[in-house]
C-alpha cells in the first residue's frame, strides 16, 4: 500500500512538472499561496468536486500576494480584538491602487459606487453646493449654490470657506469626502454646517432635501452675444449645453462666450458631443495608451457645424474635459481663450464596475494630446489672452457679472472685436 501510495504521487509529480496547468483544492487555496509543493496540496484534497484547474503563470501570479495572506490569517487569528475582515479586504485593495502612484485611479466600495452614477444623474439628497478643495491651503471653497437648494434659501453664498459640519468635523481638504457624506443624508433631516465669510464663522442648520443639479446657465450678453457656463461635464451637461446654445442663436447670437472656468471636467465623451455642435468632420483629441501608439479615432466629430465666433474662459481649475473641449475648438474652431492657465490634466480616466457586490474603481488609462498633437498634462492651455484677477479678488462673482468679472469683461471685449 505504501509502494501503491508513493506511486501515484510520484505521477501527479509528473504530471504537474509536463503541464502547463495545476489542479487545486479551492478549500486550500490559500494554504496553496503559502507552500513551493502545490501538488502535494491538491493530492491532500479527499473530494474532485472542490477541484480547480489554474494556469503555472495563475499560480504564480497568486503567490505574489502570500505575505497578504500571512498577515491576514494572523490579525484574524491573534489580533486583540474581533477584526473587520470586510473591511481588511476593501483596505487591501484600495491599497493595490494606491501602489499605482497615480491620484486619479482609485477604488469604489459598493456604497461609493452608487453615489459615483447618483451624482452623476443630477438628483441626490443633500444641502445643494458644490465644493473645491485647494490641496495647497486646504481650504474647501463653495463655488456653486444650486438654485431652489435649501443651501441657497438657508444663506449660503459663493466663495464661502466651508468650516464645520456638525459640532466636531472641522473640514480640510483631506477630509472633505467625510464632510459630504455627513451634509448628505435622508430626506427632511437637519444638519449643522459652518462657513468662513470674511474671516467670521456663520453657522447654518440646513434641511437635507432632493437636489436637482443644472450642469449649464445661458443667456444673452447683448444683441450679438450668447454667454453659456458649462459647470461639469455630468449628467445630461451635453444636452443642456446644446438646448441653451439653439436658444440663444435662436435669440440672435452670432458670437459665443462658453465659460469653463472652475470646470475640473467630466466625461470625455460629452466634451466630444459639445465640439461636434462647432466642428467639422476630424478628431476631439489623440490618444496615447500603454502600447505608446496615437489613437485618434475614439472621440470621432462629424460634418455640420453652428457658425458663431467662439471665445473660451479658462481658469488655473479648468481640467481634464476642460481642456480637451478647449484644446479641440481652439485647433479646429478658431475659438479664442482668454483669462490664465489651466490646470494641466492631461490623462483620461475609465471607470469599471468589478467584483459581484456592485463595487467599481477607476483608473488612468491614457494621455490625450490636442487635434494639432500639443500635450496639456502638467503643461496646461496658456490663453491667447492672460488676465490674471485683481489682488485680493477671489472670482466669486454672481452669474454673467460684466461689472466685475475682469475676465468677463475682456472676454466680450475679444467677441467684439471678432464681430466686426
Amino acid at each position: 500500500m505504501k509502494k501503491r501510495f508513493l506511486f501515484v504521487v510520484m505521477i501527479l509529480i509528473l504530471l504537474t512538472v509536463f503541464s502547463s496547468c495545476s489542479v487545486i483544492p479551492y478549500s486550500t487555496l490559500e494554504a496553496m499561496f503559502r507552500t513551493e509543493d502545490y501538488t502535494a496540496a491538491a493530492a491532500s484534497s479527499g473530494s474532485s468536486d472542490d477541484l480547480v484547474t489554474i494556469s503555472r503563470e495563475e499560480y504564480e501570479k497568486y503567490r505574489q500576494f502570500s505575505e497578504m495572506f500571512d498577515i491576514y490569517d494572523a490579525a484574524n487569528e491573534s489580533f486583540y480584538v474581533e477584526t473587520n475582515k470586510d473591511q481588511m479586504v476593501e483596505y487591501a485593495i484600495r491599497g493595490l491602487m494606491a501602489g499605482l502612484d497615480d491620484p486619479y485611479s482609485f477604488y469604489y466600495t459598493p456604497k461609493e459606487y452608487a453615489e459615483l452614477w447618483e451624482e452623476d444623474e443630477g438628483k441626490y439628497v443633500g444641502i445643494g453646493v458644490m465644493i473645491q478643495a485647494n490641496m495647497e491651503t486646504q481650504a474647501c471653497t463653495i463655488i456653486r449654490v444650486f438654485d431652489n437648494g435649501p443651501a441657497k434659501e438657508a444663506g449660503v453664498k459663493r466663495g464661502d470657506i466651508l468650516y464645520r459640519v456638525g459640532e466636531d468635523l472641522y473640514v480640510n481638504a483631506t477630509n472633505l469626502q467625510d464632510a459630504v457624506d455627513i451634509m448628505r443624508g435622508e430626506a427632511g433631516t437637519n444638519v449643522d454646517v459652518t462657513f468662513l465669510r470674511n474671516n467670521e464663522e456663520i453657522t447654518f442648520t440646513i434641511t437635507r432635501r432632493q437636489v436637482n443639479v443644472n450642469q449649464v446657465e445661458g443667456q444673452m450678453l447683448d444683441s450679438k452675444t450668447g454667454y453659456i457656463a458649462l459647470y461639469e461635464f455630468a449628467g445630461q451637461a451635453d444636452k443642456e449645453f446644446e438646448k441653451a446654445l439653439n436658444n440663444l442663436v435662436s435669440q440672435g447670437a452670432e458670437g459665443i462666450i462658453i465659460d469653463l472656468r472652475d470646470n475640473s471636467g467630466g466625461w470625455v465623451d460629452q466634451a466630444r458631443y459639445i465640439a461636434d455642435l462647432f466642428m467639422d468632420k476630424g478628431e476631439l483629441c489623440y490618444l496615447k495608451y500603454r502600447d505608446g501608439e496615437e489613437h485618434g479615432d475614439e472621440y470621432r466629430t462629424y460634418d455640420g457645424k453652428v457658425d458663431v465666433k467662439l471665445v473660451i474662459l479658462i481658469n488655473e481649475h479648468s481640467a481634464s474635459s476642460s481642456e480637451i473641449l478647449t484644446g479641440a475648438l481652439r485647433d479646429c474652431a478658431g475659438a479664442v481663450t482668454v483669462g490664465v492657465k489651466s490646470y494641466g490634466k492631461g490623462i483620461i480616466q475609465g471607470v469599471f464596475p468589478v467584483g459581484e457586490n456592485g463595487a467599481g474603481y477607476q483608473m488612468t488609462i491614457a494621455q490625450y494630446f490636442t487635434p494639432s498633437g500639443t500635450a496639456v498634462h502638467k503643461v496646461g492651455i496658456t490663453p491667447d489672452y492672460e488676465v490674471p484677477l485683481p489682488e485680493g479678488d477671489n472670482g466669486m462673482y454672481g452669474f454673467a457679472d460684466q461689472k466685475n468679472d475682469v475676465q468677463l469683461m475682456k472676454a466680450v471685449e475679444v467677441m467684439n472685436e471678432l464681430l466686426h
